[in-house]
């Protein structure tokens, strides 16, 4: 009997998960059964339970494989010296992981950012789910507070800031950005980069000499 290869295994898996990510995309996830997939994809059934149990571990591992590559990219922007400043880094992470999934549309649109929001959902009744994608996104902040120490190290961020507040802000404004474009329309990457050129430009303007500061912070919570 003929050995199969491991370039064919790799292919039939990645089939499996490309079909399954579609079905999801468009159906959502309760509305999909195994018999969507197996359809999709055009297998028979011992093909695709040969790699995954069910529906659960497909979107488990379509999660894993997305952060897991934007951890990998975070990690590697870390070992520069400096790393590319936040607009340039986020723009060639985000714009990597449209383009290894610009074959997936439904309706002509993006699959990738309808699946981001059915996996969250998903999270709130599946804890298995739950808890890879908890792991998946802690891993993928670790990574940018790599990100944000050596921009730190650099002299190119403030450092009294704790890394892990800036890598938890970019983590969520990254996935707003993809979120919305469901609902408020698809928009190039560019918009973020350059939302987030405006911010880094910012600067404090000198105090007004007619208002006290002294008594101002606004870190300090408002009492009830």
């Amino acid at each position: 009997m003929a050995r199969v290869s491991q370039e064919h295994l790799d292919a039939r898996r990645r089939q499996i998960l490309d079909g399954a990510a579609l079905c999801f995309a468009r159906n959502g996830f309760h509305a999909t059964s195994m018999q969507d997939v197996l359809k999709e994809v055009d297998l028979s059934a011992g093909a695709v339970y040969r790699y995954f149990s069910g529906k659960e571990e497909l979107i488990a591992a379509i999660v894993g494989e997305v952060l897991g590559e934007v951890r990998e990219a975070f990690e590697e922007a870390a070992k520069q010296h400096p790393p590319q400043p936040p607009d340039l880094l986020v723009g060639a992470v985000l714009n990597r992981t449209f383009g290894l999934r610009a074959s997936l549309t439904v309706d002509g649109e993006p699959a990738f950012p309808r699946l981001v929001i059915q996996a969250w959902g998903e999270t709130l009744r599946n804890p298995e789910l739950a808890t890879v994608l908890r792991e998946a996104y802690s891993s993928v902040g670790e990574a940018w507070e790599r990100v944000v120490e050596a921009y730190q190290d650099a002299g190119m961020m403030r450092a009294d800031v704790p890394a892990e507040h800036v890598a938890r802000t970019m983590v969520a404004m990254v996935q707003g950005f993809v979120a919305q474009q469901p609902l408020l329309g698809q928009a190039p990457v560019e918009v973020l980069q350059n939302g987030l050129r405006a911010l880094m430009s910012m600067s404090v303007p000198p105090p007004d000499p007619g208002v006290d500061h002294s008594s101002v912070n606004l870190a300090e919570t408002p009492s009830n």
